[in-house]
């Protein structure tokens, strides 16, 4: 009796394309296009296809939708790369199947944000051409697109290309269409014990040097608000911390409902283990009680010692015209925190419960954002100008839209390329999904 050789194939379905995979690239792709129109039609008439107008005598906002998501992605980055360098570091070794995922995350991430900043100028190939011209290193586009946008970018594919060499490696063995592709991204790793050695103290040292990288791009990012002093609700002492506090509560939520869809979508049940989304869902919860704690403190302050403008703001965001914004994100962080907490109390932890917290957080997230970015402007003037409005428009409704579905389009065109997860020598799962 003979048997037939078997296959050899990539594992977790790379280079294999199935019908769902297509129809959710379809979406994805239609979404994209959605906002490749929004911002083909705002280079073409600038910013007046937006309708946002200067504040003051004009009575608007020049910062919006585009700037409030600029912050929500570069927060999402930064709990991606964290978590995956604190697992090199720390050598949490039962948590290496969500690194890689982690650290895609804070890649994508940071594209689509530095494309949001793009749409924010407008007519965006002048902006980026007088950039190198008339660079000033106080301006806030200078800090938000040069240190935090592309020095962090450029350091997370550094440690994404150096980290995933053996897994390339790996691939490069099996014939197939993907196979240069491998080759290429392992240039010659051949996992020699001494490729080992140097792999593991590279990854090591990089991990080491990321993590204070990050400290500060986020908190420079807080700077670009907290230190413009004609700006009450933005200057504060508060702002640089409370911006890495809610870019580890939305990104750690994220990050537990792409993990759980990656599951669903691979079949992984043995490798994405319930014990990984115990541990996203306590460092979501925690996270969660520490900016709900400097919510409170920071309207307390408001409320209780505030000067007249500050008090503005705020008796806006509270009762008036962002009472609604406020009062769902209030709700949706408690409401996330609540599941959490019966959860930790009662040892009962459910994926399910787990990823209804992380997507309630996101909720409550861009809202937060929403609320940092607009009402500042609209209401927080020092000069006796009127009040002003914003209301976002189709474009940026259309563009955001467009980035979302670019970021999805990512996600899944990079798992057909290349494992999304870690590939383990002693993994069934690997092998034979």
């Amino acid at each position: 009796m003979s048997t037939a050789p078997r296959t050899e194939r990539l594992p977790y379905g790379v280079g294999r394309v199935t019908g769902q995979w297509l129809v959710l690239v379809l979406i994805a792709l239609a979404l994209t296009v959605v906002g490749v129109v929004a911002f083909a039609i705002e280079s073409q008439q600038g910013l007046i296809a937006t309708g946002m107008r200067n504040v003051g005598t004009m009575g608007g906002a020049t910062w919006g939708l585009y700037i409030t998501f600029v912050v929500y992605f570069v927060g999402v980055s930064f709990a991606g790369i964290t978590v995956a360098a604190l697992i090199r570091v720390l050598n949490w070794d039962y948590l290496k199947p969500v690194a890689r995922i982690a650290e895609l995350l804070t890649i994508i991430s940071l594209i689509l944000a530095a494309i949001a900043i793009i749409a924010d100028l407008g007519q965006s190939l002048r902006g980026l051409l007088y950039l190198p011209m008339y660079a000033r290193p106080q301006s806030p586009f200078f800090g938000t697109f040069t240190l935090v946008i592309a020095g962090y970018l450029f350091a997370s594919l550094v440690y994404f290309y150096l980290d995933a060499r053996r897994d390339a490696a790996a691939c490069a063995k099996v014939p197939g269409r993907l196979q240069k592709f491998h080759r290429w991204w392992a240039a010659g790793y051949q996992d020699t014990e001494e490729e080992q050695q140097r792999h593991y103290r590279a990854s090591f040292w990089l991990a080491i040097a990321i993590v204070p990288l990050l400290i500060t791009a986020h908190s420079t990012l807080g700077f670009v608000f907290g230190l413009q002093v004609g700006r009450p609700g933005w200057f504060s002492a508060i702002q640089a911390p409370g911006f890495v506090i809610l870019a580890g509560v939305s990104g750690i939520g994220l990050l537990a409902v792409i993990v759980a869809l990656v599951r669903r979508a691979l079949g992984t049940q043995q490798t994405l283990t319930l014990d990984m989304f115990k541990f996203l869902g306590k460092g979501l919860m925690i996270l969660t009680l520490v900016y709900l704690y400097l919510m409170a403190v920071e309207v307390i302050t408001a409320v209780y010692a505030a000067e007249h403008h500050e008090q503005i703001i705020f008796e806006a965001m509270l009762w008036g015209d962002f009472a609604w914004q406020y009062w769902l994100t209030v709700g949706s962080l408690l409401l996330a925190v609540a599941l959490l907490i019966w959860q930790a109390y009662t040892g009962r932890w459910s994926i399910g419960l787990i990823v209804a917290a992380g997507l309630l957080v996101q909720i409550g997230a861009v809202l937060k954002r929403f609320l940092l970015v607009v009402p500042s402007q609209t209401h927080g003037q020092l000069l006796p100008y009127p009040q002003g409005t914003y209301s976002p428009s189709l474009i940026e409704y259309g563009l955001i839209i467009g980035l979302v579905g670019l970021g999805i389009l990512a996600f899944l065109l990079f798992m057909k390329v290349f494992p999304i997860m870690e590939v383990s020598q002693d993994s069934p799962e690997g092998e034979r999904t």
